[in-house]
This record gives C-alpha cells, structure tokens and sequence, in this order.
C-alpha cells in the first residue's frame, strides 16, 4: 500500500490487525521489515501495528530531496492523517526517534497518546560549545567520507558493533547479514542526505517540548548512538519520562534484546 506525502512523493506502508495503533518509525537506512519481532508480537496482542519506508529506504519513491527532519516529520504527519491515527503510540529508532519528537514539535499531539524513544539519535549529536559531548564534526567528516569511498565495507565494518555481539547478544550471522541487506536497499543518496541530517540537527528544543508520556529505552553499548549523549541527556532534558538503560544492547536493540523491549513497551502502553 502507498501514500501521498506532502510533496507528491509515494510512500510505501503496512498495515496489521485492528485496535490501538502503534506506528513504528524506523532507523535510516532500514525499512519496515525491520520491526519483524514487534509487529507479530502487538498484533496478537490485540493492537494494530503500522509502519513504512522511508523516502529513499525499502519500496518507497527515491526523490532528490525532502531528507530534512522537517520533511521527513511531514511524511510521518502525512501518513497519521491519510490514516486517520488517532491515540497512536509512536515508536521511533535512532532517526525514527528523532522524527517522532519532531513530528510532534511541528504538528502536535493531537493524534499521539504516547511515544517510544528506541535508540534515538536525540537530542543532538554535533559537538558545539553549548554541546561538548557531541561528535565532533571532522569525525563526522570522516564517516562521511567512508560512506562515499565504499557503502557495503562501511557497513560490514559496523555489523558486530552494532549488535554488540562482543557482549554474548545472541544474533545470527542470517540475522546480520539480513541487517546488511536492508540497510544496501536504500539509495545511496537517501543514506548519506540521512547521515548529515542526523548530524546537523539540534533536537533539543523539541525535546523539551514533548508533552505526552515518554518511554526512552536505550543500549549501554550503543557504538552508533553512545548513550553518555543520546539516551541520558534526552532523559535530562525530559525528567518526566521513563528511562531504561540495557547495559550489553547496541544499536541493534530491536533485534538482540527484543523480548525485553517488547515487554516493557508492552507495559508502558498499559498503563
């Protein structure tokens, strides 16, 4: 199924089941299929369970442009209305975090009772002076440039790191190489627009503007989104919400520690 978005671009998007929605925003560079242990899981359970690619990611038109986090907020927007969402619990890992929260910073929580943060790249992951903890930005540079020089042995270098499988996380080497796989569906140009908007943007302000309940789970061995400037200041920043730390997750969290996740999203969708 498709969807028009603000721009005329065709988004492709899932639909399961009947109930409560959860909308689940994924990760740059992923698609839907990411989420093949949680939609099964809140469908049996009784909820509806949405989620869609990306522009540039998985069956979704490949524009030139629209990779902004305002655009990409406005194809999130686009798709609650086209659906007609109403008390949605929006679930959104590492970019997909952040275009939650921008989401809501841009069009409110009308259609919104809740929101998970899964991994996210918030509040912002520049290093400037008023943000020391930051990445600096000539690393960032760096990465960037390894990207342009050769996609798949960029990606292939970060496999392990990104499940923390160091760590004894039990993932598949099927599962990884399936991880790869999506992550090569999206376009070139989409993963490295993505790359810099995920840089360069300060979410802090919308952060702080979150007025539904907020549950931030996050990995202790995130190497893509250290958590000492993710997870932890988002919660400082947003003392109102629920923070849970798993000390041997990385990025990969929805895969190598999805029951956990599963449960405790459960739970906070509950109450």
């Amino acid at each position: 199924m498709f969807f028009e978005t603000h721009d005329g671009t065709r988004l492709a998007y899932e639909d399961y089941g009947q109930g409560e929605p959860i909308v689940f925003v994924s990760g740059a560079m992923l698609n839907a299929d990411m989420w093949e242990y949680q939609i099964p899981y809140f469908t049996e359970r009784g909820y509806r369970c949405i989620a869609f690619d990306r522009r540039g990611h998985g069956r979704s038109d490949r524009p030139s442009s629209g990779y902004d986090m305002d655009s990409t907020a406005d194809d999130l927007a686009a798709l609650l209305t086209h659906l007609d969402l109403s008390d949605a619990t929006l679930v959104g890992h590492s970019m997909g975090g952040a275009e939650v929260v921008r989401y809501l910073f841009r069009h409110g929580a009308g259609r919104v009772a809740r929101v998970v943060l899964l991994a996210a790249v918030l509040p912002f992951l520049k290093q400037t002076d008023d943000n020391p903890v930051g990445l600096p930005e000539p690393a960032f540079d760096a990465l960037i440039a390894a990207v342009r020089a050769d996609r798949p042995k960029w990606l292939s270098q970060q496999q392990q790191a990104y499940f923390a499988t160091h760590l004894g996380n039990p993932v598949s080497p099927g599962q990884v190489a399936l991880t790869l796989e999506q992550c090569l569906s999206a376009s070139a140009w989409a993963t490295l627009q993505c790359q810099k908007t995920v840089f360069h943007t300060d979410n802090r302000e919308a952060v702080r503007a979150i007025t539904v309940p907020a549950l931030v789970l996050h990995g202790g061995a995130d190497f893509s989104a250290p958590v000492e400037m993710t997870g932890r200041k988002t919660t400082e920043l947003l003392p109102t919400s629920t923070y849970k730390e798993y000390p041997t997750a990385g990025h990969g969290i929805y895969v190598s520690h999805h029951g956990e996740i599963n449960a405790d999203i459960l739970e906070f969708i509950k109450n």
